[in-house]
């Protein structure tokens, strides 16, 4: 939750690209990011591997219109809506892109190459068929926002009862690399979302901030078995609006679109 899932970016610029608001190569080099490379498997008409500027133009010849993100977990199936191969895979990654205007669906599978010291991340997206539903539990922006400043009071009450408020040095590092990302917030999204859209982001990604904060800060105040098992179902809520408000973030734009094409 502390870093922008890649498929948040592959759908973020892959929908700047798909109405012409970037180029291919700007596209391509914001989804990749600081991997090393991306290349997508199994697109159909290709027997071997491509890079993201022919895979995204492939798919817009396939009648893709816009992309969105599923961010699955055991439990919720967040932003997904079949076949049970494609969730699966898309379980197992906790991840995922699903084409608007055309059946398919992209499943990263992250590979760590290079030298001790330099290794990097190789993503290889696989391509797979999925059904044309409605995505499952993905809100309205305006639910998000509004769930979100709800689950941050939540957050902010559950972090300070068990003594795993945001102190100390490794916290406060936690919160300065957030404050980093966030002044760097406003191009995840890419041109053509909303203002809204990255006001929710940048709250989801601060609350998913706090949720990890309580995980990795160890027991606190709650020593007990009980009071640990307390805190993760206090916690499990906050955590799914959090994953809830990336998803309806990122697929802002397609949910615009297609409620104008009603």
């Amino acid at each position: 939750m502390l870093s922008e899932p890649r498929s948040g970016r592959l759908a973020a610029w892959g929908n700047a690209l798909l109405v012409g608001l970037v180029s291919p190569d700007d596209a391509a080099l914001a989804i990749v990011g600081d991997d090393t490379v991306h290349r997508v498997e199994g697109l159909p008409g290709e027997s071997a591997q491509v890079g993201l500027t022919l895979a995204l133009g492939r798919l817009r010849t396939l009648g893709a219109t816009g992309l969105r993100v599923a961010l699955p977990v055991p439990g919720h199936p967040l932003g997904l809506s079949g076949p049970p191969e494609f969730n699966a895979r898309a379980l197992e990654a906790e991840e995922a892109v699903v084409c608007f205007g055309a059946a398919f669906g992209l499943v990263p599978q992250v590979y760590e190459a290079g030298p001790e010291g330099d290794v990097r991340a190789e993503v290889v997206w696989q391509v797979l068929p999925v059904r044309e539903a409605p995505p499952a539990d993905v809100p309205s922006l305006g639910e998000a926002e509004r769930e979100l400043a709800e689950a941050l009071r939540e957050a902010t009450a559950v972090l300070s009862k068990l003594d795993v408020a945001g102190s100390g040095p490794v916290a406060e590092a936690a919160i300065d690399a957030y404050r980093a990302r966030a002044e760097r917030g406003r191009e995840v999204l890419a041109p053509g979302y909303p203002s809204r859209a990255v006001r929710v982001l940048e709250l989801a990604q601060r609350v998913g901030l706090l949720v990890s904060l309580a995980y990795d800060r160890g027991h606190g105040a709650a020593v007990t078995s009980a009071e640990m098992a307390a805190r993760s179902e206090a916690l499990r809520p906050v955590e799914r609006t959090a994953r809830r408000a990336l998803v309806a973030a990122y697929n802002s734009v397609v949910e615009e679109r297609e409620r104008g094409a009603r």
